[in-house]
């Protein structure tokens, strides 16, 4: 990790020095970068080899109540700037993050499962499976309630976005393009890992306000909501969660119900096995639905800086589309600095 140091935080982002006056922080610099070769069984797949570099900005600094500021951005696929957020840790309140990065809300819970690698549907064959995102799935506010207000082993977080349509946008700006939400939407997430010893449990549940009416084609909000469990044992941990999304729509797609199972398991320091499963069915107004299945079977083995990771993975159904089926292979040379 390279570390450029005396940079103060308000020298990182304008609109942090209209926050508060901060002590001068810092800004670390972490990166890292991904070799890929993807073998699949369909479709005109080119040439099968990839790479992603990547780099993470962190910078820190200290208000004068006591709170810490911290930036997080994150620069992906080597030229676009993929995530970022801004979280105020105060010291009795708890923590707020501007996020435009995923990941908050529900969408901290979209797939929890435990692998040697990556989540089913992200070794690079397309599955097209839907999963719940909430009001994470684009700009929010996140308050992380403080930790003393809650019982041990316990985590509460409560999302907001006041029209939550996905978008990201840049200081001053706004989104214009048209949108079916209709007001604020909100998501609250919890989690325990007191229950007991090994097992951590989480649920979430979400609303997004949609225009009724028949140009619409909305019949009520969208909700969402997710429940599942991982438990640790010695080197194995399993894992199981369910999901369900409504769109509330008058036609087409009315919604998903997803089901997830995953089984990791460490054999040594360095390498670690994984099988995972989903299914996702695809409930279809005036149409048969359609369920989407994926297995993936992964290995992840580290060499210090260097770790290789192989994923096989097989679809059913793919895309939702009855009949389409799709196989993988892919390996990863990752490489981190």
């Amino acid at each position: 990790m390279n570390k450029l140091s005396k940079i103060g935080v308000s020298a990182l982002c304008g609109s942090l020095a209209a926050i508060s006056a901060a002590n001068a922080g810092g800004l670390t610099v972490a990166g890292g970068a991904n070799a890929t070769w993807t073998s699949l069984s369909y479709g005109e797949t080119g040439n099968p080899l990839g790479m992603a570099s990547g780099m993470t900005f962190t910078g820190t600094g200290e208000l004068d109540n006591g709170s810490t500021v911290t930036i997080n951005i994150a620069h992906d696929d080597k030229s676009s700037y993929s995530a970022s957020d801004i979280s105020i840790a105060t010291p009795s309140m708890g923590t707020f993050k501007y996020d435009e990065g995923g990941g908050t809300g529900i969408d901290r819970f979209d797939d929890k499962m435990p692998t040697a690698w990556e989540e089913t549907t992200g070794t690079g064959v397309g599955t097209g499976i839907q999963t719940v995102s909430g009001v994470g799935g684009g700009s929010d506010i996140e308050w992380a309630l403080p930790t003393d207000m809650l019982p041990d082993g316990f985590n509460v977080y409560l999302s907001y976005s006041p029209k939550p349509d996905g978008s990201k946008n840049t200081d001053k700006s706004v989104n214009t393009k048209g949108s079916v939400v209709d007001g604020s939407g909100w998501d609250i997430a919890v989690s325990s890992t007191s229950l007991y010893d090994g097992l951590e449990v989480f649920a979430g549940y979400s609303v997004i306000p949609q225009t009724v009416n028949a140009a619409a084609g909305k019949t009520g909000d969208k909700t969402s909501t997710v429940i599942g469990a991982t438990y640790a044992m010695g080197s194995f941990t399993v894992g199981y969660q369910i999901s369900n999304e409504n769109l509330q729509n008058v036609t087409g797609v009315s919604g998903y119900e997803n089901n997830a199972f995953g089984i990791s398991f460490q054999v040594n320091d360095d390498l670690s096995l994984s099988y995972g499963n989903q299914q996702s069915e695809q409930a279809n107004m005036g149409a048969a639905d359609v369920e989407v299945e994926v297995d993936s079977i992964q290995m992840a083995y580290s060499m210090g800086g260097a770790t290789i990771k192989v994923a096989e993975t097989s679809t059913d159904n793919a895309l939702y589309a009855t009949g389409t089926e799709r196989d993988g292979t892919t390996v990863m040379l990752s490489l981190a600095f």
